[in-house]
């Protein structure tokens, strides 16, 4: 399982066509471990649940202002141009304070996980505290933490690296 990963970032990041580039930053790959609590259904989340999907992650309070609304808004977009491949991504806001979100929120981006992470050690895979709440960040399906995009996203360019991953990548669960 691990070697088509390693294959599709080869193939992602090595293209042949020198017009090729990405628009993701790639940064260090860590595997992102820990839990949390899923506020729609009061029940725990693991990191391990997610394994075989793609997951675009936002860290953020839940209080969510507009940069906070706006990753939402384009992980939900970026996720829906994916077409039949969609059901491969996984949408995941964690948390990052006390403050559960508004229910209105919740159902306007109803199937994204709404995951407590507080006291979590989700928090620590994911870069500094000053840092993770200014991007939308990319795990891999077999839990690795592997790109992270730019603060002022561009969801055309965000889609097109997820449409290229998802091409390449050869796990389908």
């Amino acid at each position: 399982m691990c070697a088509p990963v390693v294959v599709s970032y080869t193939l992602y990041f090595t293209d042949y066509r020198p017009e090729s580039t990405h628009y993701g930053d790639l940064i260090p790959i860590v595997k992102v471990l820990g839990s949390g609590i899923n506020q729609s259904d009061n029940t725990i989340l693991r990191m391990k649940d997610l394994h075989g999907k793609w997951v675009l992650v936002t860290v953020d309070s839940g209080q969510c202002d507009e940069a906070c609304k706006e990753k939402l808004y384009f992980m939900r977009q970026v996720r829906l141009t994916q077409g039949k491949e969609k059901h491969r991504i996984e949408r995941l806001w964690l948390i990052n304070d006390n403050v559960g979100p508004d229910n209105e929120l919740i159902k306007q981006y109803e199937d994204t996980y709404f995951v407590s992470a507080k006291d979590s050690e989700i928090l620590r895979y994911i870069e500094t505290q000053e840092t993770q709440t200014k991007h939308i960040y990319l795990i891999d399906p077999i839990g690795n933490l592997m790109m992270r995009f730019p603060e002022d996203v561009d969801g055309t360019k965000m889609g097109h690296d997820l449409k290229r991953l998802l091409h390449v990548s050869q796990i389908e669960h």
